[in-house]
């Protein structure tokens, strides 16, 4: 935070700074050497069972498997602020989705900790919606159960409607709709509650492009008003026009954090290469993107 601080001071007027140090000056949501790690049953040992098919289903069902422990994240320290909307881009199996259940709080890391200035909001409802009930229902028990009121339910159901973009489809029964209309629903009930601090997993991608338009207006006004966005996806197009700041992850491990439109080239190139198998540039591109991390990161690491 201090190089950010030395930049802001040595700036003759605000048009010297550039856009994306223009932000809160104290984080909304901070990682401290955070880190995950799973302990998952293997079958490495499956070659040692009886060979005879009732005796191996009588071994696979009473010899204990042995445990080994996955690195799903490795340490990461980074510092997140108001007024930024965030992408977490990276492969399958990058860590993406681990990172921001950490951030909303739905599993706890096994290294560091996470402080945020308010409790993140995970995109979706906490409490699972019910199929059986048609969408207007639902609508309400989702927003009661992030803690709303009946009066504010019914003063902002129009905006809901109008956001899922269900139109009459919302009187109908939850489990009638497509993946996509639910989604839309999630994430038109989620976004009712103006949180200070959101993270939303892959939901963006789902849907017309007057709905992503409709999404892309609600995020730029959350943040906006001063809040904090994390969004995880693979659509690059998506990240590009929502995001003002990128985090790019390989298996578990923090590879660049930067502007958008400098991290999301970097991470083209990487892909790139990679459906081309080539060994030593990825190794390359990898070394250069780590480079990039600012000098504080990687000693908080």
């Amino acid at each position: 935070m201090a190089e950010t601080n030395d930049v802001i001071e040595g700036a003759e007027d605000e048009h010297d700074v550039p856009a994306a140090v223009i932000r809160s000056a104290e984080p909304a949501v901070v990682l401290d050497n955070v880190s995950m790690t799973y302990a998952v049953q293997s079958n490495a040992d499956r070659a040692d069972l009886p060979v005879g098919r009732r005796d191996k289903i009588a071994g696979a069902l009473t010899r204990k498997k042995p445990k080994v422990k996955v690195q799903a994240l490795k340490p990461i320290t980074l510092d997140f602020y108001h007024g930024e909307s965030v992408g977490i881009i990276g492969r399958n199996g990058s860590g993406k989705s681990t990172l921001s259940k950490i951030i909303s709080g739905q599993i706890a890391p096994t290294g560091g900790q996470v402080l945020a200035s308010s409790t993140p909001i995970m995109l979706g409802v906490n409490a699972a919606l019910i199929g059986d009930l048609s969408g207007d229902q639902n609508v309400y028990l989702g927003c009661l159960a992030m803690g709303m009121s009946r009066a504010e339910i019914r003063e902002r159901f129009d905006d809901i409607v109008e956001l899922s973009g269900l139109d009459d489809a919302i009187y109908l029964p939850m489990n009638t709709y497509s993946s996509g209309m639910s989604s839309r629903l999630r994430f038109a009930i989620a976004a009712a509650i103006d949180p200070e601090i959101i993270v939303i997993d892959e939901a963006l991608n789902t849907g017309d492009a007057q709905f992503k338009d409709r999404t892309k207006a609600r995020m730029d006004e959350l943040r906006g008003n001063a809040g904090l966005v994390f969004l995880v996806s693979h659509n690059l197009g998506t990240i590009k026009s929502i995001c003002t700041r990128v985090i790019w992850l390989d298996k578990g491990e923090l590879l660049m954090d930067g502007d958008t439109e400098t991290v999301l080239a970097a991470y083209r190139k990487y892909v790139w290469n990679l459906a081309r198998q080539r060994e030593g540039r990825l190794a390359e591109l990898r070394e250069m993107a780590l480079a990039t991390l600012p000098k504080v990161s990687l000693e908080r690491r």
